[in-house]
């Protein structure tokens, strides 16, 4: 008892504690040959931990350790295993029984997701075959694990209601013997579920080391049958000898950064510590706020915060749009940190960005919804928790519909000359006071529309792809390819980030849940994966310069702390070389070629692509394009069209492509007029010109319909 502990400790400040299973000898359990080692009972701490022959194990503790014992054990907050994260493989698991493929042990991973259809292949769980108590589905840690508890949920289902509501669990070294969990001097019992997809966690009265974890369900609906999906919590044991060695993991602790999920306050906290670091090139800003009044802070980077410089593309990463997807939120700070760290120590690559583009990076879009999510924690708040805002809107289907704007137009006007492809305005009514917006959604458009963004990523969880626009079909199927203008440069801009994680292109990886994403080199058109009306990477697109995707980073929308070093070294290089994409096609400035001034909103348009951009205040304007040579015509109100072929290289950055415009003799006029100057003789002989130019071509005209009538009245005669 905790007393007895109490006791030793006040005449020993350290004391042999064991712990193991009551009548358990050598001969029921085989014995492991492992010696002497020192366990981690927090970080930084490690505790002596021996294992004897009767599979007893003895800890060493000081008095400063005692705070820690649970149960008669030692509480060790051990992680998952990684069966929501995939890094428990198919193979490690196994059932007693099961009712088909789609529904075998592979199946039984926490928050996996099925198909549409139930009966195919991607099922959402185990489900065993028979209905009885000899039921187990069976977990092959491989090595000696510390098993602290179990998460376990129903099937995922549209048309099926089943789930375990209690169960029990077994251990086992060898996978024949087996001992059960025990609750004193009686076989423990724990609660399973009572809904499909809340995570219900158990937590073992005692911590065991074993290699294989069994779940024997007990009791389940009665409606239905044994089906589950599960995590397993537990501690590899130290490795000392590298008996395993095969089996570990390499770690992403390269990079020294903040590696755990920062909540609101910590994340405000984090930021202020790297702009404090790095004064000269970070600034933080906030653009609104959410709707419980959380800031929506964004970090800049750039050699001169602030300002845009004429020139200098502008780049944005956005995560945290459904807030219980948070892994993009951890990759921008680790981002943060990472390129202030490198750029002091002379990293010519991260000099080389900050100084060539102006970065943006905005972790948390929907601050509420993540803070909903995080109270939960990592394996605990499901499939769903936290994904909408605080009002229950979900905001990647919250931006102005233009797509329909856009096909709408395409259908009625009859005059294609008069069709614009660009630029589309957002409806009134989606403006309005009343419109169902939320206002992290109206923060983030009034965003877009202040800063010239040419290049963006919006991050999700819950699977590994990178989507493309546009993500809206045109008849409103469930899924159907449908390219936009720019369709090549967007699976370049796609495969760019998928081609460089250290996961997705890994052609041995499984599905994530239902789709094989590993057949599609890891990329998709959105809308032929499912079509998404109101999202961000259209909206971009149609309204903006800028140049969107969507990546999905983790088969786990909340991924453990454990898991971010991995995840970080997954997906470094990926971030890096996608922000340098900003850098290809053609930039260069359009200006007055009398004045040199900067012209704004003027229209560059590209030969053989049906989609415009225009021009920055100050006239600097990026077009991204592929490698090829280019016809670039640019216009501008007052002005003479000009048009120039235009090169785009292989190399790693964009080809200068300047512009100056001429008046026209109007404009020229206005502008004169409007400063109360004098005419010059050249402009009063070009407007003479033109007025006989208009002169000759009206009398022309009149004379032409004149002889028509004439031709008419003759005919009508006859």
């Amino acid at each position: 008892s905790a007393s007895h502990f109490a006791t030793c400790l006040h005449h020993n400040p350290s004391f042999m504690l064991s712990l193991g299973w009551e009548g358990a000898s050598s001969a029921a359990l085989p014995a492991l040959a492992f010696p002497c080692m020192h366990m981690e009972v927090e970080r930084g701490r490690s505790i002596p931990l021996c294992l004897s022959h009767s599979f007893s194990f003895f800890i060493l503790l000081s008095s400063s350790s005692f705070s820690r014992l649970v149960h008669g054990g030692v509480y060790i907050k051990c992680p998952p295993l990684g069966l929501e994260s995939l890094r428990v493989k198919d193979a490690q698991l196994q059932a007693s029984s099961y009712k088909r493929r789609g529904l075998g042990p592979h199946r039984g991973r926490l928050n996996i997701q099925s198909g549409i259809e139930d009966g195919d292949i991607y099922d959402g769980g185990w489900c065993a075959r028979y209905e009885d108590k000899d039921q187990w589905l069976q977990v092959d840690a491989l090595m000696a694990t510390r098993f602290t508890g179990v998460i376990t949920q129903g099937r995922n289902s549209i048309w099926s209601w089943n789930l375990v509501e209690t169960f029990k669990v077994q251990f086992s070294n060898d996978s024949i013997s087996w001992k059960p969990c025990m609750n004193g001097t009686q076989e423990a019992v724990f609660e399973g579920n009572q809904d499909t997809e809340t995570p219900v966690l158990a937590v073992f009265p005692e911590s065991t080391v074993a290699r294989y974890i069994r779940i024997n369900p007990q009791t389940w609906f009665k409606n239905g049958t044994i089906c589950l999906r599960a995590e397993v919590l537990g501690c590899a044991l130290p490795d000392p000898n590298n008996i395993y060695q095969w089996q570990a993991q390499q770690e992403g602790y390269q990079d020294k950064l903040d590696f755990r999920h920062h909540n609101y306050k910590e994340m405000r906290k984090l930021m202020k510590s790297v702009q404090e670091a790095c004064p000269d090139i970070m600034r933080i800003y906030s653009i609104g706020k959410s709707y419980l009044g959380l800031k929506l802070y964004v970090m800049e980077i750039s050699d001169n915060p602030g300002k845009h410089e004429l020139g200098e593309p502008e780049f944005r990463y956005v995560a945290g749009i459904h807030g219980n997807e948070v892994l993009g939120r951890e990759l921008l700070l680790n981002l943060m940190q990472y390129i202030c760290q490198e750029y002091k120590r002379g990293n010519p690559r991260i000099i080389h960005l900050v100084k060539e583009t102006r970065i943006h990076l905005l972790p948390s879009m929907n601050p509420d919804g993540y803070e909903a999510a995080y109270k939960k924690g990592s394996e605990l708040s499901g499939w769903a928790l936290g994904r909408f805002s605080y009002e229950g809107i979900d905001m990647n289907h919250n931006f102005a519909d233009l797509n329909t704007v856009m096909w709408t137009a395409i259908e009625l006007e009859t005059d294609e000359s008069k069709l614009i492809n660009h630029y589309f305005p957002i409806p009134e009514q989606y403006t309005s006071e009343e419109a169902f917006v939320a206002p992290e959604t109206r923060a983030v458009i009034s965003w877009m529309q202040t800063i010239p963004f040419v290049l963006s990523a919006n991050f999700h969880g819950g699977e590994l792809v990178v989507t493309y626009p546009f993500d809206m079909t045109r008849d409103w199927a469930p899924r159907e390819h449908t390219p936009t203008a720019d369709d090549s440069f967007f699976r370049w801009l796609a495969t760019v980030y998928a081609s460089t994680n250290h996961v997705m292109s890994n052609p041995d990886r499984r599905p994530c849940h239902y789709e094989d994403f590993v057949r599609h080199n890891n990329i998709i058109n959105g809308a032929n994966w499912h079509t998404v009306p109101g999202s961000m990477n259209d909206f971009s697109y149609l309204h903006t310069n800028c140049f969107e995707v969507t990546v999905e980073l983790s088969c786990d929308k909340f991924p453990h702390a454990s898991e971010l070093p991995i995840e970080w070294e997954n997906n470094k290089e990926s971030l890096l070389i996608y922000m340098e994409q900003v850098h290809r096609g053609i930039k260069g400035v359009i200006r007055d070629k009398d004045t040199e001034a900067g012209i704004a909103d003027a229209i560059i348009k590209v030969d053989d692509i049906d989609h415009h951009i225009r021009s920055a205040f100050d006239g600097d304007y990026w077009r991204l394009l592929n490698p090829g040579d280019y016809q670039v015509t640019v216009m501008a109100e007052g002005y003479f069209p000009a048009t120039r072929s235009c090169r785009v290289e292989y190399e790693q950055y964009p080809t200068i492509c300047d512009f100056h415009l001429t008046k026209t003799p109007k404009q020229r006029l206005r502008d004169i007029l409007a400063k109360g100057g004098k005419i010059p003789k050249d402009l009063q002989l070009r407007l003479r010109q033109l007025r006989m130019r208009k002169l000759r071509t009206t009398t022309k005209t009149l004379n032409q319909r004149r002889i028509a009538q004439q031709q008419r009245a003759r005919k009508a005669r006859r």
